[in-house]
């Protein structure tokens, strides 16, 4: 079953969700927007982890700004979700994901991101430890967030022609958890920002197919 529903965080602040609960789910799921909102996009990407048998949900991250934001991929799309995200303090989303995750009424739970959503799916990892597996897609400000240690598995997904996450900032965070055997870097060639949506013309079908499949497998094997 899918659904609109409404959560409320530590601060009391009452945001909308995507959830979507197969029958006999086993396990938990998270799923961070991209800078877009909670739009038809991530709503297929969370119908496509709930038919692997995931219970999972999709904070509306936006909400603490303006309600029912769903944007496309223009130009000025971008520059829209980009001028909300800078209204919304750091520790404020992260309240909205500790609701979501607390929503899901599971020993384990995952979480998976976006673009903006990757680099939360990070902090979520290393800031709280409510998540058993965290998959991190092109997460651009990863890279300044490298003081703490991951609290469970972690994957990170980057494009080799990201623009905005060079490879030596790629590198940078490689040389940061070179001793942690719960973080795992993968870099797919010919592969730019976005490269996991069907809906951007940087899709990449290739890399997705192998990040997906990834990041399925952390899941199955963690969660």
């Amino acid at each position: 079953m899918k659904k609109d529903i409404q959560l409320t965080t530590s601060d009391q602040h009452s945001l909308n969700a995507y959830e979507h609960a197969p029958t006999n789910a086993l396990a938990g799921l998270v799923v961070l927007q991209e800078i877009f909102g909670v739009n038809p996009h991530i709503r297929q990407v969370c119908d496509k982890f709930a038919a692997q048998g995931y219970h999972v949900i999709s904070p509306a991250l936006f909400d603490r700004v303006e309600r029912n934001i769903s944007l496309g991929y223009e130009p000025e799309d971008m520059q829209r979700g980009l001028n909300i995200r800078a209204k919304i303090s750091p520790e404020k989303t992260l309240s909205d994901v500790i609701a979501a995750a607390e929503h899901l009424p599971y020993d384990k739970i995952g979480i998976v991101g976006y673009c903006w959503g990757g680099s939360l799916s990070w902090r979520a990892a290393t800031e709280t430890k409510l998540f058993s597996a965290a998959s991190c897609w092109y997460g651009a400000m990863i890279p300044s967030l490298l003081d703490h240690p991951s609290h469970c598995p972690v994957q990170m997904h980057f494009g080799e022609l990201d623009h905005s996450i060079p490879l030596d900032a790629i590198n940078k965070i490689r040389q940061a958890y070179k001793d942690n055997n719960n973080v795992d870097i993968y870099v797919y060639k010919n592969a730019e920002h976005g490269f996991g949506c069907q809906a951007r013309s940087s899709f990449n079908p290739e890399a997705y197919e192998l990040a997906q499949q990834r990041t399925l497998d952390l899941f199955a094997k963690n969660l």
